[in-house]
């Protein structure tokens, strides 16, 4: 597998980065996971618009899927070729409805899902192309998901937003790749089943196993050296904060 970071900023995007936005690709199959404010933007710098073959949203938060009413539109309205086919969308109940809200004008009360395939997450099992998926319902505000995709013998789990849970235990253990959100300082917020800080996802990964970890979702008024050393503080393995454009081979 091959993960590239498109965004990695919390809540909003960055002066450095867009927000929630992540490339898996393996077997020529091309998975993203999120797809948050100026995430289309980039995404263009590693891959074209209609390269993608399946779209994972971890929930509804702007901040992971806003700019798919801009991808609505460049597959909608494409003339060169004709409209795209539907490309399936695997996201929490309500995604279809969330993103024509959004957008507020589209042509028709379905035409998102005539370019799109709208796909119910639920926690438990399903294939996505080359992938093996599981999901879980992690702790935060509305439905989220993390995500454990396995293929070839090799394992990343993607955190997406959540406080702490037991459920993330289960979608980490032993992941060769543990991209994990880290949107507080410890220390100073605590606000129960919304986010977690350094401290906190380095303590996921140590008690999983993982074979390396990678800080994410850290909001732009969070300093991410404090993050790192939190991490580290309690996670013995290789430990880094996301940027974009970065590239893991797993």
């Amino acid at each position: 597998m091959k993960l590239t970071v498109v965004g990695c900023s919390g809540s909003f995007p960055s002066a450095e980065s867009a927000c929630s936005s992540y490339l898996v690709e393996a077997d020529g199959f091309r998975l993203l996971l999120d797809m948050g404010n100026g995430a289309l933007g980039e995404l263009q710098r590693h891959c074209g618009l209609y390269d993608l073959d399946a779209i994972f949203l971890s929930h509804l938060h702007a901040d992971h899927c806003i700019d798919m009413c801009g991808y609505f539109v460049a597959r909608y309205y494409r003339h060169d070729g004709g409209r795209c086919p539907a490309i399936p969308v695997h996201g929490p109940e309500g995604t279809e409805q969330r993103l024509t809200t959004a957008y507020a004008d589209t042509p028709s009360a379905s035409a998102m899902s005539e370019v799109f395939d709208f796909h119910t997450l639920k926690p438990g099992h399903v294939e996505i192309g080359p992938f093996s998926v599981r999901t879980e319902r992690l702790a935060h505000p509305v439905e989220a998901y993390g995500i454990r995709l396995e293929h070839g013998g090799r394992t990343l789990t993607y955190s997406g937003d959540t406080g702490v849970c037991d459920g993330l235990d289960e979608l980490a253990a032993g992941a060769d790749l543990f991209l994990c959100e880290a949107s507080f300082t410890h220390g100073k917020e605590d606000i129960p089943d919304l986010h977690l800080n350094g401290r906190e996802a380095g303590a996921y990964a140590q008690r999983a196993n993982a074979g390396r970890l990678v800080l994410t979702h850290i909001p732009p008024w969070t300093d991410p050296r404090q993050t790192l050393r939190d991490a580290t503080a309690v996670y013995s393995g290789p430990t880094e904060v996301a940027h974009p454009g970065a590239v893991y081979e797993i």
